[in-house]
């Protein structure tokens, strides 16, 4: 009998592509992942797990494990769904996913009133970005995921999950309090086109919008410095080094000597929750999605 424990740890490795991530979704240690799938290899006595480099490499039986895994995870999942709707309160784990301004900036409130709320409800969250949180809520990794796209970047909604929109979050430019553009109420894309920029590396929606943006007004974009976490370009910001296109959502307290200025038209993202559709009758899904729509206009205030 093969244990449904081993098998997730195992889809966990082929989902997130090492031991290390893995253990960080399910909430171990990457011993103990370790031991679960040595368990599961003597089981089965098959190798599925090769070195390669620093990390590992499934074989084809690990493969095909996996992909069973999911099968089987699917169908507890359709098991804990209908006896969580019948007990018809929020108990059981739940599992999200979140992008990093969002994981800082909405869920601590969020996971907090759920916890004392719904003390039979257990809580874990991952944070990952915004388009492989689809991809871990399609495949049952996680359970619900908070998610963000762009006018420029749709976000994907593969069938079989369903999403909800939590609210928008607009970007303002922020500028070192001795800058000329300090003094300007708003300001509009023309004026910022000549400016030196710190913003998210290529790939980020960040940087790919401000890319695209400041090209359509003329002008290839100075973008001096590119750092991912919006708390290091408020540094670079504060030391006079340049401007810096930054959300709402998770940016946290303004240092000294940084000035917030509108842009006009404000760019926006919007926020979503996404879920696998046959959970959507769990109650621990539509309390959690309740809370995150009720607390984001409040954090984002």
């Amino acid at each position: 009998m093969l244990d449904l424990a081993r098998l997730r740890a195992l889809h966990a490795v082929h989902v997130h592509g090492s031991v290390g991530a893995a253990a960080t979704a399910l909430g171990y240690t990457a011993s103990a992942v370790s031991q679960q799938i040595a368990k599961l290899e003597r089981e089965t006595r098959t190798t599925l797990l090769e070195r390669q480099g620093r990390g590992v490499a499934l074989t084809e039986a690990a493969q095909l494990l996996a992909e069973t895994a999911q099968e089987l995870m699917a169908i507890v999942e359709r098991a804990e769904v209908a006896l969580e709707e019948r007990r018809g309160r929020p108990t059981g784990r739940l599992t999200m996913a979140a992008f990093p301004t969002a994981a800082r900036g909405l869920l601590p409130e969020v996971l907090a009133g759920l916890t004392a709320a719904h003390p039979s409800l257990e809580l874990r969250l991952v944070e990952e970005g915004a388009h492989l949180s689809v991809d871990l809520v399609s495949r049952g990794v996680v359970d619900l995921a908070v998610v963000h796209d762009w006018d420029i970047a749709p976000l994907p909604a593969p069938e079989g999950l369903e999403r909800v929109v939590i609210g928008e979050d607009h970007c303002d430019v922020l500028v070192p309090a001795g800058h000329p553009l300090a003094a300007r109420a708003a300001l509009v894309r023309e004026d910022v086109v000549d400016e030196r920029w710190i913003c998210q590396p290529p790939g980020h929606v960040c940087h790919d919008w401000l890319v695209r943006t400041l090209r359509e007004a003329g002008t290839e974009p100075d973008l001096a410095f590119q750092v991912a976490e919006y708390q290091t370009q408020l540094a670079l910001v504060a030391a006079g080094l340049g401007i810096a296109l930054v959300p709402r959502l998770g940016r946290g307290p303004v240092p000294d000597g940084v000035v917030v200025v509108p842009l006009e038209p404000a760019p926006v993202r919007r926020l979503y929750a996404l879920w696998r559709t046959g959970a959507s009758r769990r109650p621990a899904i539509t309390e959690t999605v309740r809370a995150l729509r009720v607390h984001y206009p409040r954090v984002v205030a």
